[in-house]
């Protein structure tokens, strides 16, 4: 007899799993109980829930991260791993338990009412890893700056006049800067010397993603990404980590969605009202894109590094390059002459700018593997 599908709801913590089972049909599901978060154990479990192509196993996305997805993967169990912020919540819930949360996961699955999340290969986290841990080094640099930066105004210590912060004078001021009182003098060492730490292992990033971006697996994605305006290296390697397969965005309006920078609607019978941004999906992408935006306030123009980062692309790349910049400065100005905040404006560019990526993704995944 063909064994019947089982949904499995798993409630994932460091240390155990919560585990509930809903039956293909109408009946109730119900709560196996915790084990213990080991690959021995979940192995037992599924041998005892039958054999793996009659089971359906979800869990929540969360810290501990994929390993468990494709520790069932290897074990031939179809397993989706669900976005935690779109599971449906009942009003007025109150309760939240591990045996709960198994159960509701179980009976969703079952019901196909969650949405899974893209899980990116092992080699798309370990990027995703290193531009992000490149990322936490730059916050502690710039925390780093302005814990040196007050301590020197607590002390009323001023730069010579005409030197401007964190220039290469001014780093030579800071390189020759004493302090009569011996405890002042171990503050402003300790403060200067984290500082320059926090640049150097900035700097071991930025040697470690310039490899991959021209060695690693998606060094023609990264590559043909430089290409736009405001995307340089740090960026397009980040865009890259960050989304992993653009192959799963069939259009340039799900790209965009996916990063949150379309409109939300209220719309009822006749009635059709847009919002601001959904800002849902993934917000490390969303801010490089603003950022990025911000290059096309500028009349267009292909000189300085931009012209040595196209060099090289092919041209229908380089077209679309060009195409963004006419479109997205003339973008910019028209919001601008309607009234629109400048933030706002640039907000809107970065939508568009996520579809010219998604065009010049298309032109690069169209070239034949060799």
């Amino acid at each position: 007899m063909k064994d019947t599908i089982k949904y499995v709801g798993l409630d994932v913590s460091k240390e155990k799993i919560a585990v509930a089972i809903a039956e293909e049909g109408r009946e109730e599901p119900r709560y196996y109980g915790l084990i213990p978060h080991t690959t021995e154990a979940i192995k037992k479990l599924l041998k005892k829930l039958g054999e793996p192509s009659a089971l359906r196993v979800c869990y929540e996305a969360g810290p501990t991260g994929y390993p468990l997805y494709r520790l069932l993967l290897s074990l031939g169990v179809h397993c989706d791993v669900i976005a935690p912020s779109l599971i449906p919540k009942r009003p007025g819930e109150r309760i939240k338990t591990d045996r709960r949360d198994s159960i509701r996961l179980a009976h969703l699955y079952r019901a196909g009412e969650l949405t899974s999340i893209y899980v990116p290969t092992p080699e798309d986290e370990a990027l995703r890893d290193l531009v992000r841990a490149r990322e936490d080094a730059k916050e502690d640099e710039l925390r780093a700056k302005h814990r040196l930066t007050k301590f020197l105004l607590r002390n009323n210590i001023k730069p010579p006049t005409g030197v401007k912060k964190w220039t290469k004078k001014y780093r030579e001021w800071l390189d020759v800067l004493k302090f009569e009182n011996q405890s002042l003098q171990i503050v402003f060492q300790e403060y200067y010397h984290q500082l320059h730490e926090m640049q150097q292992r900035i700097k071991r990033f930025d040697e470690e993603i310039k490899i991959q971006a021209t060695e690693g697996v998606h060094a023609p994605m990264i590559q043909a990404l430089q290409g736009l305006r405001g995307i340089a290296l740090i960026t397009a390697t980040s865009l890259v980590a960050e989304i992993g397969s653009f192959e799963r965005f069939a259009t340039p309006r799900q790209l965009m969605s996916y990063v949150g920078l379309i409109p939300s609607e209220y719309s009822s019978g006749e009635r059709r009202k847009q919002g601001e941004i959904t800002k849902t999906g993934n917000r490390h992408v969303r801010r490089l894109l603003v950022e990025s935006a911000w290059s096309y306030r500028y009349q267009p123009a292909v000189k300085g590094e931009l012209k040595k980062r196209l060099n090289g692309l092919p041209p229908n790349i380089q077209g679309i390059s060009w195409k963004a910049q006419n479109r997205l400065h003339k973008k910019y100005f028209r919001l601008l002459s309607k009234g629109k905040e400048s933030g706002k404006a640039i907000t809107a560019v970065a939508g568009e700018l996520a579809g010219f990526i998604w065009a010049i993704t298309r032109e690069v995944e169209d070239v034949p593997k060799p």
